[in-house]
């Protein structure tokens, strides 16, 4: 059986600005050396799916290289990670409109490859899943979508696509967000004797057939909000309840919370699992040096010299560089693209971050550089803000790609 995988590259981002002003959402590093799109890629290959497309379309540059630099498949595995960035033809001018809308104007290039199954991935989310799992379901199913499907609470699920399914795990109905309290009664299913609402992942397997002929039989834009509730009225249609970890980094508040989960002892998700890999990039960055650094629940990346006072429950991404006395609290550093030259010590503020800095509770994008006693914490701010040098996003201080911060400033 012939298999691709298609991982949507995603609209916008405007929810995760200011990381998406220069990226894309499947770009943005996730735990200091990954990106987002690393997840779904990796989820592929080890699920034995190697005919890959990504459809991409905003700020996709870094993106792009990020992919052609990672995975190069060798001549004898014949796998590929294919990048299809959204074009003008002859049939349309347009960017791509939405989810089904990129599907149907990308979907001559993978049909060359006559797959049996196209599996829909999204590129913005963190999670570990055996897709092998989901195709043996879908096929003892005789389904021709499947659907994979998060359990979820009654206060998330006006927020999420609800799906109601019967005895068999066939969905019966489908609601986009729904708020009214008689709608969301309707929605309880039955899993492990248990009443829950079902939520859509954004994953789909279809039999490519069916595929073909619900994007040719009308123009609709989007999977969850238009093609699959129509596909349910006239196609067996199936649930696959994934209970495990996942999370969809959609928000500067999830991206946030996810990467600082990964700290825990024990945390819910991890990339310590030899058996399931998530692959990045090779670097051949050398080892991180700790000069005087009191380390606590926290992730360090490959080639960072820390010389701080503490870092705790923080992320630091490679070649950060943490100066004399600095306290690091519950935040994301990115790290650096490179690191500072001979001629680049000519500046007054060097790369990453300076000596006696507090910083808590905030997001330093990558190639940032942060002067000495700067001060950067919510506190007493409101939750929400802009500013040329900074933004708040849900209490959570972000300094956007590049910026430079002067010595002794309190944000």
């Amino acid at each position: 059986m012939k298999i691709v995988g298609l991982i949507l590259g995603g609209g916008a981002g405007t929810r995760l600005q200011p990381l998406t002003r220069e990226r894309s959402k499947p770009a943005v590093p996730v735990a200091g050396k990954f990106r987002l799109v690393d997840i779904p890629i990796s989820n592929c290959i080890n699920s034995g799916i190697r005919n890959i497309f990504v459809l991409t379309q905003y700020n996709s540059v870094s993106l792009h290289q990020h992919i052609a630099s990672t995975y190069r498949f060798d001549q004898f595995s014949k796998g590929y990670v294919r990048i299809l960035a959204a074009e003008q033809t002859p049939d349309s001018d347009h960017w791509f409109q939405g989810t089904a809308d990129a599907v149907r104007r990308s979907i001559r290039y993978f049909q060359d490859d006559k797959p049996d199954l196209i599996v829909i991935l999204s590129g913005d989310q963190l999670y570990r899943m055996d897709i092998q799992d989901v195709i043996k379901s879908h096929i003892e199913n005789s389904a021709d979508i499947t659907v994979c499907t998060k359990p979820v609470k009654r206060e998330d699920a006006s927020s999420l696509g609800i799906m109601k399914i019967d005895d068999n795990e066939k969905i019966s109905s489908f609601y986009e967000k729904p708020s009214d309290s008689k709608v969301l009664d309707s929605l309880v299913s039955k899993y492990n004797n248990e009443k829950v609402y079902l939520a859509s992942m954004g994953i789909y397997i279809f039999n490519t057939d069916i595929l073909n002929n619900l994007l040719k039989e009308n123009d609709k834009k989007d999977f969850g909000k238009d093609i699959i509730p129509e596909a349910i009225k006239i196609h067996n249609v199936y649930s696959y309840i994934f209970d495990e970890y996942w999370e969809d980094i959609g928000t500067i508040q999830s991206f946030w919370a996810a990467n600082l989960a990964l700290t825990d002892n024990v945390p819910k998700f991890s990339f310590y699992d030899m058996s399931r890999l998530i692959f990045t990039r090779l670097r051949y960055l050398p080892p991180s040096k700790i000069n005087s650094c009191e380390l606590v629940n926290s992730l360090i990346s490959d080639g960072c010299i820390l010389s701080g006072k503490k870092i705790e429950r923080s992320v630091i991404g490679i070649r950060s560089i943490v100066g004399e006395g600095s306290i690091i609290e519950e935040s994301i550093l990115m790290g650096s693209d490179f690191y500072d030259n001979s001629d680049s010590f000519k500046a007054e503020i060097l790369l990453g971050i300076g000596t006696n800095c507090i910083i808590k509770k905030a997001i330093i994008d990558k190639n940032v550089r942060i002067g000495d006693n700067v001060e950067i914490t919510p506190q007493n701010k409101p939750n929400h803000m802009d500013s040329e040098k900074f933004c708040i996003r849900d209490g959570i201080i972000i300094i956007p790609k590049n910026t430079v911060i002067s010595s002794n400033t309190k944000i």
